[in-house]
């Protein structure tokens, strides 16, 4: 290990990615229910605005998942989206974040995914931004992170809630000299998500130094979640949440 480096002082958090979601829809309360049924530390999901700007947690801008091939998140308003979303059960019926938040933020920690890419207004992300963070009210112990790939989505988050934790979510071309560049002008970050194959000593010793959180993304393989756990990561992100906890607890 690095004489510079500062592990830290407990074992990684395992977060849910988007739920259980190899066992029931992800995204959905039946994926995230599931989720709780291991002793998972957290949950990851994704924030989306329907057509009338109403936060619903949906990955992709398409509905192709449903069988709604070309057919956008964005194209319907929230009723709809209800009618329309409901892959097996109840269960697994499009969720709002402000539901979402009502029901799991005192049950595990959570990340709430910004979705704000290039196909969509800036005057949109601002408007996910404000509602996400509305939402979420007081956030005592940093319960509840948001992270996104759009820096300037993060930079405005923390004009409008400064003091909130907010993480930057690596692309796979990203590299430790970008993360050394990036803390030296955006200070106010909480911590970086980094893809799994990205992430080695010298990037997690830059983040400990800078007292930042690190977080990784999508551990599947038995090689990864060990990779991560070896690096001794905050936040560890799995589709397979109870295959880590057995890998971290063994």
């Amino acid at each position: 290990m690095s004489p510079h480096s500062h592990p830290p002082s407990k074992k990684p958090l395992v977060f849910a990615h988007r739920g259980a979601n190899r066992e029931a829809f992800e995204n959905t309360r039946s994926a995230f229910d599931k989720a709780l049924g291991y002793a998972i530390d957290g949950i990851e999901t994704d924030v989306q605005l329907s057509r009338d700007e109403v936060a619903v947690l949906w990955h992709d801008r398409f509905l192709n998942k449903i069988g709604l091939d070309g057919k956008r998140i964005d194209d319907f308003d929230y009723r709809e989206l209800k009618a329309l979303i409901h892959p097996q059960s109840d269960g697994e019926g499009i969720m709002t974040l402000q539901d979402f938040l009502a029901a799991y933020r005192t049950r595990c920690r959570l990340l709430l995914e910004i979705k704000n890419r290039d196909w969509e207004a800036v005057s949109r992300h601002q408007l996910k931004i404000r509602k996400t963070l509305d939402l979420t009210g007081e956030n005592p112990e940093h319960r509840i992170m948001v992270s996104s790939f759009n820096l300037a989505s993060l930079e405005y988050a923390h004009q409008y809630r400064p003091g909130f934790p907010l993480v930057y979510n690596f692309e796979d071309d990203q590299t430790v000299a970008d993360a050394r560049t990036l803390l030296s002008t955006h200070a106010f970050l909480h911590g970086l998500c980094v893809p799994i194959q990205n992430l080695d000593r010298e990037m997690v010793d830059l983040l400990r130094q800078q007292d930042k959180c690190v977080a990784v993304y999508t551990c599947n393989s038995d090689s990864e979640i060990s990779k991560a756990l070896q690096l001794g990561v905050d936040v560890l992100i799995s589709d397979v949440p109870q295959q880590a906890l057995t890998l971290r607890d063994r």
